[in-house]
């Protein structure tokens, strides 16, 4: 398996010198099995875009699997170009909450976007998906509900035989109390999707000291992946879902905070290649 980094930010994008080390474009990862071309992406943030060179000039036909609908993991869509062309062939999957061509019609159409779902060129299909495990573009995924403020929201598992990464780009697990550490319980759906994988996608959009004030806004201090990662035995930590005010300065020193934590713990960035041949993971770029 390999994944691309294609965007790393949450709420909204985060342009600037400051910022272009990690990058500034929100959520998406670009998966693809050994030496072909992605096929399976996840969530079409704005980071959607950086998908097309890696097709190779060929059209995207494969799935975008979205893990919720809020605007920072669906604005890509209609700007993704190796997709909205004639001969692109594309799923896209939320989680089930009704007509999913509907739903999303809802946040792309007139008079906020001057087309709807249907004005993208290629063969397009929406569609709902229940929590479980399925076959996708050839990928095991496991597809949890877990806690997010404003919309049915899934995390994600996907194993193809060589590796396994888990996805959780938006979490916000106060909602479920306290927890032992004061960011929320390590409860039973965010360890299963943990449970042993290589790298753990997960949401660190707040450091530990902002998360009191920010506790409604549904997501996760840094620190809860860190540990959620160590009672799960995940093998990689991969910091995500950055706040766009968050610096690459202010990232290096929450990842060095870090340092002395049980397995090596990273900050996700754009152009960044992590190639999973198991029992391996060489993350580059």
């Amino acid at each position: 398996m390999r994944i691309d980094v294609c965007g790393v930010r949450g709420s909204t994008p985060a342009p600037g010198s400051a910022f272009a080390r990690h990058g500034g474009h929100t959520s998406c990862l670009a998966l693809a099995h050994d030496g072909e071309p992605p096929t399976l992406i996840l969530d079409a943030g704005t980071g959607i875009r950086c998908v097309t060179p890696l097709l190779g000039g060929e059209p995207f036909r494969g799935t975008i699997l979205l893990g919720h609908l809020h605007w920072d993991h669906t604005q890509g869509l209609p700007f993704f170009a190796g997709g909205d062309r004639p001969d692109a062939e594309i799923g896209v999957l939320l989680p089930e909450q009704g007509d999913a061509l509907d739903v999303l019609s809802r946040l792309m159409s007139p008079p906020f976007f001057p087309v709807d779902p249907t004005g993208l060129r290629g063969e397009w299909r929406f569609s709902g998906l229940e929590a479980g495990r399925h076959l996708i573009e050839g990928f095991d995924v496991l597809a949890l509900d877990i806690p997010h403020k404003g919309g049915r929201t899934f995390g994600y598992r996907i194993d193809d035989g060589t590796g396994s990464v888990a996805y959780l780009s938006d979490h916000g697990p106060i909602a479920l109390g306290a927890g032992p550490d004061g960011w929320g319980p390590y409860h039973e759906h965010a360890l299963a999707l943990a449970e042993g994988v290589d790298v753990l996608v997960h949401d660190a959009q707040y450091t530990a000291e902002e998360l009191p004030g920010r506790a409604g806004f549904g997501h996760s201090a840094a620190g809860y992946p860190v540990e959620l990662g160590r009672r799960a035995g995940a093998r990689r930590i991969m910091l995500f879902h950055h706040d766009p005010s968050r610096t690459d300065a202010e990232l290096d020193a929450m990842v060095a905070g870090f340092a002395a934590a049980p397995m090596p713990v990273i900050a996700a960035a754009e152009e960044t290649v992590i190639q999973l041949v198991s029992p391996l993971v060489s993350p580059s770029g």
